[in-house]
């Protein structure tokens, strides 16, 4: 297929313009004549998204997908037509990248497309899970309570990342702070007592010659230290990026036992969630399953959640196949088989979304309240072993005077 900028006249000889997908010039036409349009004249043009690495990982941003299902919810409800929609907001403020998507899906609903098949050749700017979700809600008739969910969804995701990035940041600071000061001291404070202190012929304590050799190492070296620790940081961050490295870190994650219960409450409450929604938008088990594995955020708990999918294709109860695994915590389970019970698991799953947010919240305050101190604690010690190590020669010399 091949994006076509084209120009086209009606009967009446009124002149329109616009881009069409189609695989060349004669389908192009064919599909205008469609439309009671004759081609004028027409040039394929390129369309490329923008690199990944300045967007969220080569997708649109969740605030951007937020604001679209809002404003297509409403004109959904108010009984606008989709092709209609898509006309009006593909003219609204969004990003470059997101407003070429849009003219594209608004071309293929042209052409008789549903949305969710329009939204299939934009994997980067939506999800499976905006897709799937979509598709459910065409096919039922309830696109605008759908979209009304994706949006609740996106946004309550959205501030439960921003909570754990907001609760790092004073750890980080205080992190860094330590890093500086050290680094300061051993560059700049202790080469002007190691000199003071050789003038004086004076024998020096063993953790004072440690610090000595190390500032003066340091300052001989220090371009080749910042590119070997840039190098290991980049190195790392680049395998944290494969498939395997995600894995291994999120493996990390689940033996410290403070970030682990973080990391099982954030996809016990996505999982609530999403399940929650598919579920009541009535996509089956086996189904909804697969697509709420991606989205758990942990690829270790992603892997066993696969096997307990696997297990329910093969008859198991959602409960049972889940409670094997050990992947979420024993009040969700006992939720999901009250659900199981009563027929109304996505209404017990959406109604425990808000629980297990709160303890995402009460495991991150937790955990900041612990590193804050901490982190403090080893600043004090750094800068006080420091200057130990400084002034304890010069006591040894008055004390013998």
């Amino acid at each position: 297929m091949k994006k076509f900028k084209y120009t086209a006249i009606n009967a009446d000889k009124k002149k329109f313009t616009g881009t069409f997908m189609a695989e060349d010039e004669e389908s192009l036409r064919e599909q205008l004549i469609l439309q009671k349009l004759y081609l004028v004249k027409s040039r394929a043009v390129s369309f490329k998204p923008p690199n990944a690495f300045f967007s969220v990982s080569g997708k649109v941003k969740v605030g951007e997908l937020t604001t679209f299902c809002r404003q297509f919810s409403i004109m959904i409800s108010s009984g606008i037509l989709a092709i209609d929609c898509l006309s009006v907001l593909k003219n609204q403020s969004y990003t470059g990248y997101f407003k070429k998507v849009l003219e594209e899906m608004h071309e293929d609903v042209k052409a008789g497309k549903l949305i969710s098949e329009a939204m299939e050749k934009h994997k980067n700017a939506f999800p499976e899970f905006f897709r799937s979700m979509t598709y459910v809600g065409e096919m039922s008739g309830t696109l605008d309570k759908v979209l009304v969910s994706l949006a609740d969804y996106f946004e309550s995701d959205s501030k439960l990342k921003a909570k754990t990035k907001s609760a790092m940041v004073y750890p980080i600071m205080l992190l860094v702070m330590l890093v500086a000061v050290v680094m300061l001291m051993m560059i700049f404070v202790i080469p002007t007592f190691r000199d003071s202190l050789a003038a004086l012929d004076v024998e020096m304590p063993a953790l004072t010659m440690t610090i000595f050799n190390f500032s003066e190492y340091l300052i001989a070296n220090w371009m080749k230290i910042f590119l070997y620790v840039f190098v290991i940081f980049f190195l790392l961050s680049m395998f944290g990026k494969t498939k395997k490295g995600r894995y291994v870190y999120d493996t990390i994650k689940l033996k410290i036992p403070i970030i682990k219960n973080i990391q099982v409450n954030k996809a016990s409450s996505k999982f609530a969630r999403a399940f929650g929604l598919l579920i009541g938008s009535g996509m089956d088990i086996v189904e909804a399953m697969s697509i709420v594995s991606i989205v758990l955020g942990n690829k270790n708990i992603e892997k066993r959640f696969k096997v307990s999918a696997e297990a329910v294709t093969q008859g198991k109860t959602l409960t049972s196949a889940l409670n094997e695994e050990k992947i979420f915590p024993d009040m969700l389970i006992q939720m999901i088989s009250i659900g199981e019970k009563t027929d109304s698991i996505d209404e017990v799953l959406l109604k425990s979304c808000a629980f297990f947010d709160d303890l995402v919240e009460r495991s991150l305050s937790r955990l900041t309240t612990i590193l804050q101190p901490l982190m403090l604690l080893i600043m004090g010690l750094s800068v006080g072993v420091i200057f130990y190590a400084i002034y304890s020669p010069m006591l040894s010399i008055m004390t013998g005077l």
